[in-house]
Formats: structure tokens, C-alpha cells, sequence
């Protein structure tokens, strides 16, 4: 049984009145149905302790909100059949901004994490009032294509940028000056003044592990590792089925991490396993580059290019997840990214065996080495997590 108290939001101080407790009840049972799929009154109140009565009125109003939709009755047991209750996919709307440094994408979800509009434009690196100008003709050019009773019904813009993106003026054709004004702007809330909803800020792959926590096919992981590999590679966590951040917003930096190149030399995780790195040795053998970020299927990659950058990044990323584990002892790791399938099949196949090697010197002693899985979101991961972020902010317990 799922307490009520279970994968939730503090309790409310003593005095508060009852608004906070049902909120955060109407999100459980919201959690437990998307998670779970379609359930009816009986097993909701079974599943999270909560009395009879109290589901139901619940259930009324998350109907006549718009939020559930009934199903077919389910019959053929003793008593009145049982209705089950699923999520209505235009209960709500959300718009996520993902700003890459390649790319900016504006992408328009339904509840379920349906994709129903996207636009998207290439940059040499993003620039902050570039990036402004796409996301309000983004969001006027999406909003005018949805009914006009549908408009009250989005819920939020969440945005996906890499934090301290100013921080590798390198990698961004010299556009340092550019990459600066992001220290000083707060594209939050410049985008904030002019809409009539929320809109909140998040780690691009924190959105990323978002996204497989909310809508992914792995529902049975409540404690994960999510690797995305993007122009640089990113991570995030998930601990007891909720995406954690940290105290400062940079939990599961992978990239930052410290690792051995084969050289035996210390160099940060990003320096060995990005794309970036793919994007680079393109360029150098006379090829172009930015093909990569065109699209994430059908790259034409030479045979020996691509096998140097999956033996460089592979061992890499082994030792990014033992040392993660070696802290926080999880049971799964889950990689995904823009790449197209077959390149990411082949970099989990190369990091299992990378993970299965033995230590040398004992050095993996007491370590027990996770599972891992190909990611089920794909190369919309950091575009789908933003938009994410202010459904859990607000239907969801975690």
C-alpha cells in the first residue's frame, strides 16, 4: 500500500487548512494513474490508504477539471462494474524551450507527453535575445494553431538550458561575448513578464532524466543514473522515483567529472564522451560537422571515426558510473541522447562491457556494478523534460 504521505511534498504547518492536504492528495492520485495507467476508485483507495469518500470527491473534481476522462466500464465481476479513470491528454498543455548549443527547439506537449507541435532553428552558439525572438514567435505561432478554448489550458513553459553555458566559450566558434550575457540575463523571467503562466528554469539534463522519469517506458526504476549525450554529455538522478537536483541544482554533472583517458592522464568526462568530440573529428577529416545536428537519425559516420570516438567515450563513462555508484549505490543506469539508435545501441553495448571488465588492482572491490538500459525518450529527451518540469511542479507528487 502507498501511503498518502508517500513520494510527496512536506505536510503542511500546523494551522494550514485543508486546500494544501487535498492538492497534494489530487496530485498522488494524478502520479499514481500516470505511473500506473487507467485504475478505478476501488484501487486507488487501496493503493494510497486514502478513505472511499475521499477519492471520490477527488476523482469528481479531477473529472470535471478536465484532468481524467472515464474508460469502459470493466465487467464480468461480482457487483457493479468497476470505471476505470485515465488521464485526459488535452487535460493541459505545456510548452518547453530547449536551448542547445547547436539549437533552440520550442516544443508544445499534451498531459500524456504527446508531442503536438515543434519548431526549431540552428545556431553557431545561442545568443540570449536570438533565443527570445524564437521563443515568442515559437510560442504565438504554436498558440494560434490550438482552439481558442484550449489556450486556458496551458500550464506552463518550462526551459532546458545547460548550466553555466558561458563556461566553454571554446566549443562556440569563438562566440564568447555572446555566451556571457547569460551570466547576467534571467531568460526565466524576461520570457515570464510577458505570458500569462508559470515558467521555470531547468538543467538541460536534469530535464533530460525528467522526461524518462515522466513519460518513459522504465516506470519500474525508482533509483536511477540518466546519462544524455548531447553536444556535451549531462546527467541527472532519481532517487525513490523523484528527480533530485541537489541543494545548488547540479546534481548528476557528469561531465565535470574527473576520469582517465587512455593515456592514464585526468581529463573532465565532457573532454572524452560528447558529441562535441564527434562534431570535432568530423571537421578535421574534411567532413561537415554540423550535419550532426540537423537531425539525430542517419548519420553517414566513417567506420574508423566512428569506432575511435565509441573507444574513447565508452571507457569514459564506465568510470563516470562506478564512481556514481560508489556514492549512491544505484541499481540502474539509463543512457540515452541525440544520436540516432544504432550509435546509442552501440555505445551501451561498449559501456556494459566497459562495466563488466574487471578492476584492476582491486579497485572495484565492494562495488556492485548496475544494470544499464538504452534511454526510451530519444533525442527529444532535453525538449520534452523542460516542458516536463511544470507538469510535476504542478500535477505530480515527484
Amino acid at each position: 500500500m502507498v501511503s498518502p504521505m508517500d513520494d510527496a511534498p512536506p505536510p503542511p504547518a500546523p494551522g494550514t487548512n485543508q486546500t494544501g492536504m487535498r492538492a497534494r492528495n489530487e496530485r498522488l492520485v494524478l502520479t499514481l494513474i500516470r505511473r500506473q495507467g487507467p485504475l478505478a476508485k476501488s484501487e486507488i483507495t487501496r493503493l494510497t490508504g486514502l478513505s472511499a469518500q475521499s477519492v471520490s470527491v477527488i476523482m469528481r473534481a479531477l473529472e470535471a477539471e478536465g484532468l481524467l476522462t472515464r474508460e469502459a466500464p470493466q465487467r464480468g465481476r461480482v457487483g457493479q462494474p468497476s470505471v476505470p479513470m485515465a488521464l485526459a491528454p488535452r487535460g493541459a498543455l505545456f510548452f518547453g524551450l530547449r536551448i542547445g548549443r547547436r539549437a533552440v527547439e520550442m516544443v508544445l506537449i499534451d498531459f500524456l507527453g504527446t508531442c503536438l507541435a515543434r519548431r526549431s532553428a540552428r545556431h553557431a552558439a545561442p545568443d540570449v535575445d536570438a533565443v527570445l525572438r524564437f521563443a515568442h514567435e515559437s510560442l504565438a505561432a504554436i498558440s494560434a494553431d490550438l482552439p481558442e478554448a484550449e489556450h486556458a489550458r496551458i500550464a506552463g513553459l518550462g526551459i532546458a538550458l545547460p548550466d553555466r553555458v558561458w563556461d566553454w566559450p571554446e566549443a562556440a566558434d569563438g562566440a564568447a561575448t555572446r555566451l556571457r550575457d547569460w551570466a547576467e540575463r534571467d531568460i526565466a523571467a524576461e520570457l515570464g513578464a510577458a505570458l500569462p503562466f508559470p515558467v521555470t528554469l531547468h538543467n538541460d539534463a536534469n530535464a533530460a532524466c525528467g522526461a524518462e522519469l515522466t513519460f518513459g517506458r522504465h516506470r519500474d526504476a525508482r533509483d536511477f543514473l540518466h546519462i544524455h549525450m548531447g553536444f556535451y554529455i549531462g546527467g541527472g538522478i532519481v532517487l525513490d522515483g523523484r528527480l533530485y537536483t541537489g541543494a545548488r541544482g547540479l546534481a548528476g554533472a557528469l561531465g565535470s567529472m574527473p576520469v582517465r583517458d587512455g593515456a592514464g592522464q585526468m581529463r573532465q568526462l565532457i573532454a572524452l564522451a560528447s558529441l562535441s568530440g564527434l562534431e570535432r573529428a568530423l571537421w578535421e577529416a574534411g567532413l561537415d560537422g554540423s550535419a550532426l545536428w540537423e537531425t539525430p537519425e542517419g548519420w553517414a559516420l566513417p567506420a574508423p571515426l566512428a569506432e575511435a570516438w565509441l573507444a574513447r567515450a565508452a571507457p569514459a563513462i564506465a568510470q563516470a558510473i562506478r564512481a556514481a555508484v560508489a556514492v549512491l549505490d544505484l541499481p540502474l543506469v539509463i543512457l540515452d541522447g541525440w544520436m540516432p539508435a544504432d550509435l546509442r545501441g552501440a555505445l551501451v553495448a561498449r559501456v556494459r562491457a566497459a562495466l563488466a571488465a574487471p578492476g584492476d588492482d582491486g579497485l572495484l572491490r565492494g562495488l556492485e556494478m548496475p544494470e544499464l538500459r538504452e534511454g526510451s525518450i530519444g533525442p527529444q529527451g532535453r525538449a520534452l523534460g523542460a516542458a516536463s518540469g511544470p507538469l510535476r511542479a504542478r500535477f505530480m507528487t515527484g
